[in-house]
């Protein structure tokens, strides 16, 4: 079992116990006493779980299921979608991360003539048969709650693609930036990061105000935002003075913001 995948099982095993024995992870995974012990270190050193004396008691936000999370304000991502869609062009080389609403923007995006790199299996499972779009699947651990590749051979993947844009989803945005549910995703995601040229984040105005456990970029990381109509002109006009360039989705009408070119 690889590193990565050992330590995302342990971290789900935690979770759905509440607390476990260093003695339980050995039996449970056949690990010895000294790596069980290393692993829960490494897990509470990036806040998802606190060692107590003999085992480790969870303290992570959970990641609420990905068919869970697909009704949540569906209608809003449908709108975000299709905008972003009319904004790729013929030809382009897309980046999608693993979120309910970049798997709406794949589902806009059928029938183009694209090459789409996605590490999220949902989004593979899409567009796998769609003989227009070249499809490149970025391998590694898939955690099991969001479908999504991550760990040490995503990241080799990944330093291997440019793109001309990265659509990304985020779990939370605060003036402090962007935020994800789980330390174990972020770092994949930066990875994408640097391989486009540009990073446009997409997301229904329920996130914003909301952190999530883990951060993952200051608001200056993005270029482009895409959101609906929900966004308050306190929240448009914080992300303007960043440097993001803001396009607010009202029904099938999307009004772009002046971006504002300011010095990271």
């Amino acid at each position: 079992m690889l590193l990565d995948e050992r330590r995302t099982r342990i971290l789900k095993f935690i979770e759905e116990k509440g607390f476990v024995s260093l003695q339980d992870l050995v039996e449970h995974f056949g690990i010895s006493e000294s790596t069980a012990r290393r692993d829960v270190e490494y897990l509470d050193g990036i806040s998802q779980v606190r060692r107590t004396r003999g085992g480790a008691s969870y303290i992570g936000e959970s990641i609420t299921a990905f068919e869970e999370r697909k009704v949540t304000a569906l209608r809003q991502k449908e709108q975000v979608a299709q905008a972003v869609a009319g904004m790729i062009d013929p030809g382009e080389v897309v980046l999608l991360d693993g979120g309910t609403t970049t798997l709406e923007v794949a589902r806009q995006l059928m029938g183009r003539s694209l090459t789409v790199a996605t590490n999220s299996i949902p989004i593979v499972n899409l567009l796998v048969n769609q003989p227009s779009i070249e499809l490149i699947s970025i391998g590694g651990y898939v955690y099991p709650k969001t479908g999504v590749a991550l760990g040490p051979i995503a990241q080799a993947a990944l330093k291997a693609i440019h793109a001309r844009r990265l659509i990304m989803s985020v779990g939370g945005i605060t003036e402090l930036g962007l935020f994800n549910s789980n330390s174990l995703l972020v770092e994949t995601e930066r990875y994408m990061m640097e391989s486009a040229d540009e990073v446009w984040v997409v997301t229904d105005s329920s996130k914003f105000g909301r952190s999530a456990l883990a951060h993952l970029a200051p608001l200056t990381a993005m270029d482009r935002l895409i959101t609906d109509d929900g966004l308050s002109s306190d929240w448009r006009i914080r992300l303007e003075a960043a440097g993001v360039e803001v396009v607010v989705v009202d029904g099938r009408e999307a009004v772009s913001g002046q971006r504002e070119h300011t010095s990271v």
